[in-house]
Order: structure tokens, then sequence, then C-alpha cells
């Protein structure tokens, strides 16, 4: 996702997996009122919309908190003494059997495009008034006239839309709010945007 224009960031956290670039509306944060470290207590929730009252409502767009992380320096596997038994065998002579799997990114999630911001990550929601957005393809709800500058953009809702497509923005039907028009359709099928 790119933010090509914006004036008000919220932090945020979520309250579900939510994909990066999705419309999204402020709820209660994940741990209130029960977190005793308040670290999710500190800035709102927000959800993906649920009905078409909650789409009506979806005022930000979601997206990465910025990380100020420093690139790590490559490191080799140090193998030290072990327990024939245990889980953690070092050493490349034998087969592994450690009953885990996981995804290791070499980059922050972040700088990737459309991946899942997981539940309970802090995250950064972008007003949407006046702001230009660009999604990449697979986003947002294709039909033909998002080719034409000036359509008008609604905001899915999982009961009408279905769960997959809760947050993307589709050519606005009749009875549905408005949240948003075409700036222009990319060569690369990325859609950029004006929230209204």
């Amino acid at each position: 996702m790119e933010i090509n224009k914006s004036s008000d960031i919220n932090g945020v956290v979520t309250t579900e997996d939510i994909t990066e670039g999705r419309m999204v509306l402020y709820t209660t944060p994940p741990g209130y009122p029960n977190d005793v470290t308040g670290r999710l207590n500190d800035v709102p929730g927000v959800k993906l919309p649920d009905t078409p009252a909650e789409a009506a409502r979806a005022d930000f767009v979601l997206t990465w908190a910025v990380s100020n992380m420093q690139t790590p320096i490559l490191q080799l596997p140090w193998v030290g003494p072990h327990i024939p038994w245990s889980l953690r065998t070092g050493g490349m002579d034998r087969a592994t059997n450690l009953p885990w799997a996981t995804t290791v990114y070499m980059t922050y999630p972040g700088y990737q495009e459309s991946m899942v911001i997981p539940s309970g990550m802090l995250a950064l929601g972008y007003a949407c008034c006046g702001g230009v957005f660009t999604v990449p393809s697979g986003q947002y709800v294709y039909s033909a006239n998002l080719q034409v500058p000036g359509t008008r953009l609604r905001v899915c809702d999982a009961a009408t839309d279905g769960a997959v497509a809760a947050g993307m923005l589709a050519e606005t039907a009749s009875g549905f709010t408005n949240k948003a028009q075409v700036e222009r359709f990319n060569t690369d099928f990325s859609l950029t945007f004006r929230a209204l």
C-alpha cells in the first residue's frame, strides 16, 4: 500500500487479523478492561466492518506501524551441547524432530504488500478525509468502472460481500455510503483512490 497524501494518522491496535490496506472502524481495544499492562488499552481497537452500517463508519485505512529496527547482522547458528532425547538436537547430521513450523521474513512485513496484520498488533490508521492511497491488485473488488476516474466507491462488509471482501473497496451500488472515489487505475492493476 502507498500513502500518497494524508494529514491524520492514529495509532490503533487490531482486534482481528486484518490485511494491510483495508478500511476499518474503531472498536473497543482487545484487552479492555482486563489488560493489566495497559498496552492494549491506550489506543483504540480497529475491526473490519460486519454490516452495512459499520461499513459506513469505516473511516480509516489500516497499515503496519513504522519499524525503527536496525538491520540485523547475519549470524551463523551456534551448535552447543545437547541431550540426545531433547527436541532441540544440534548439528546437521540428524533429522529435526522439533514439532514447530514458522515463516521467517527476511524483511519487515510492513515493507511488503498485502501482508496480514495479526490480531493484537499495534498498527496505524490513516483517517480518510481527503487522503489519497494506492492499494495493490487483489485489495479491492474489481469492476470495469474502476478504470474510470471519479467512480464512487463503498466499503465492503462481511454480511453483504462475505468475510474475504470485508474492508475492501468496491463500486458503489444504490443504498450504500460513498467512502472514496477513483483517482486512477494504474498499469500494474493497483488502484489509487481519494477518500471522501
